[in-house]
């Protein structure tokens, strides 16, 4: 369990994320992921990182459950502050992160993905932002370099998701396979990437982050500020709390 970080091939680094059950990852896990894809960016033998995860789901977002036991703001500004820096170290990799997708990608999961280079995913992979389901804002910034911002609106308005298919015919989901084909797609791509020189792969990195048109760091800072402001409101844990009880009820019934 945890996040651990493989070379299944040459030039190419493997950033596997495991927190069982769903991958709703604690405030340390953002922070280890953060470490293992900075780690695996500065290597000077990687040309790619390939983001995937174990289990049932790419990413489920902040464990909900953790903040909830907190009396007070400790884990949400853990949680924010470990999120931002998972996000910027997939965005800042001095090398093309490619992120496998399989199953739901959900909140947090959503900030990684729409800043990495390239996504593959599994034909069952869903995305999305349950934000305002779960007492929060944020990640809308890379929600947008997914889809279009009218459909980015209603999606995050709604807590509504997207499909790989939906996705890929949107021009940003690289390409769609079986589940049992998801990480040899992905590194198949990795190791096209691998076969550039080094010291050019990582130069094209850096170019093409700066004629990026949004700072992606700070557009999501921004956003997160709404957050504290939800929950300095109270409406935050009013919302929060209800997570969970209605799935509960449904399966009660």
């Amino acid at each position: 369990m945890g996040v651990s970080t493989t070379s299944p091939g040459k030039g190419i680094a493997l950033v596997t994320v495991d927190f069982p059950p769903v991958n709703a990852l604690p405030v340390q896990g953002w922070y280890e992921l953060a470490d293992a894809v900075r780690a695996a960016g500065r290597d000077p033998g990687t040309r790619c990182v390939v983001l995937t995860a174990a289990g049932r789901g790419f990413n489920a977002g902040v464990d909900i459950k953790e903040m909830q036991r907190d009396t007070g703001h400790g884990r949400l500004i853990g949680a924010n502050h470990g999120c931002a820096e998972a996000f910027a170290a997939v965005y800042e990799c001095e090398v093309p992160v490619v992120a496998a997708v399989g199953g739901f990608c959900l909140g947090g999961g959503i900030g990684l993905v729409g800043n990495a280079d390239a996504i593959v995913a599994s034909d069952d992979a869903t995305f999305g932002l349950p934000e305002l389901d779960r007492g929060a804002l944020g990640a809308a910034t890379h929600l947008a370099r997914l889809v279009p911002q009218h459909l980015m609106r209603a999606l995050y308005y709604t807590s509504r998701t997207a499909t790989a298919a939906e996705l890929h015919a949107h021009g940003s989901v690289w390409k769609v396979v079986p589940r049992e084909e998801l990480l040899g797609a992905a590194l198949e791509l990795a190791a096209e990437i691998a076969r550039k020189d080094g010291y050019l792969i990582r130069l094209a990195k850096a170019a093409i982050n700066g004629i990026d048109p949004v700072d992606v760091r700070r557009s999501y800072r921004f956003e997160q500020g709404f957050t504290f402001e939800a929950n300095l409101s109270g409406v935050a844990d009013r919302v929060r709390d209800t997570f969970g009880k209605d799935e509960a009820r449904e399966a009660g019934s």
